[in-house]
């Protein structure tokens, strides 16, 4: 793939070569041969705090199109949080569950979806995300701290929250990178980062 249109910090661009499509109400983009339009317009990836339900919720609003959470799937097939799952089950049990939420979801869901923040560890996953448009919402890690350093519910942040956070950021970035056709600053507000990844699927479109 080509490299990333990095709106972090820039006027947004667009990565040449993604394929359009004719899905009505939005600005879909998929890269070439991704399959039919019941496949996401975009998929957020990014680290916890990193707001990808909150962006999501508002891009599929202004899109037209629905809004999915893959999280949100694990919990409805689990019949549990996924504090609960990490406790009951391990960690490995609730990363195949993640991996098989995923799948499904960029398999079927027709809007904006967005992944947990670990799940572009499964190389399976990664893989399979190369068939659509990803954006990636990057977060510093003082802005990380300070968003989720004191709320409950992640299980992998427990202990020494900053130290935690420090070392899934430094882990994932390069997978983070590895799948993103858009990188986005995600300190700007949610209607700031809205309008530049609009921008960029439209970029993207005219390809």
């Amino acid at each position: 793939m080509t490299g990333p249109a990095d709106l972090s910090g820039a006027e947004p661009t667009a990565v040449p070569g993604a394929g359009s499509t004719d899905q009505p109400g939005a600005e879909p983009v998929r890269r070439p041969g991704a399959g039919p339009a019941t496949r996401p317009v975009c998929v957020l990836v990014g680290p916890p705090g990193a707001g990808k339900t909150t962006v999501g919720l508002a891009l599929a609003s202004a899109l037209g199109v629905p809004f999915r959470d893959t999280d949100a799937d694990i919990v409805a097939a689990a019949g549990k949080e996924i504090p609960e799952i990490f406790v009951d089950d391990g960690e490995d049990a609730f990363r195949a569950l993640e991996r098989k939420a995923v799948a499904d979801a960029l398999g079927d869901h027709p809007g904006v979806l967005a992944l947990g923040g670990g799940a572009v560890l499964a190389e399976e996953t990664r893989a399979l995300l190369m068939g659509h448009v990803v954006v990636y919402l990057e977060l510093d890690l003082s802005t990380a701290v300070s968003r989720v350093g004191l709320q409950g519910g992640r299980p992998l942040l427990l202990s020494n929250p900053r130290a935690t956070l420090k070392f899934l950021l430094d882990q994932r970035r390069p997978l983070y990178e590895e799948v993103a056709d858009v990188i986005v600053g995600a300190t700007a507000t949610p209607d700031e980062i809205v309008a530049m990844i609009r921008a960029a699927l439209k970029e993207l479109a005219a390809q």
